[in-house]
């Protein structure tokens, strides 16, 4: 028997370059050696929007979790705990 799955949901963050915060996180994503999609606002066309309609906010960065929860502006301690409670770090 064989099973089809679909793609496992991913961590999208949206930011840009020139922003601190998104600075911060994107470099604790990596650090964490966590998978994820980066969204550059200024490189993707509708990046911009696509994040406004997730958070309803213009801030970033918006990091979206697998299970479609996502943090606006979020603390480093902030982001540690939803990957923990994820299980996406131990």
């Amino acid at each position: 028997m064989t099973e089809t799955t679909a793609a496992a949901p991913r961590i999208t963050m949206y930011g840009a370059e020139w922003c601190g915060d998104c600075r911060r996180s994107k470099s604790l994503l990596d650090r964490l050696e966590v998978d994820y999609d980066y969204v550059d606002l200024l490189l993707v066309e509708d990046g911009a929007d696509r994040a406004r309609a997730i958070s309803g906010r213009t801030n970033i960065p918006v990091i979206v979790f697998p299970d479609n929860t996502h943090l606006v502006e979020p603390s480093d301690a902030e982001v540690r705990t939803r990957l923990t409670q994820l299980g996406c770090i131990g």
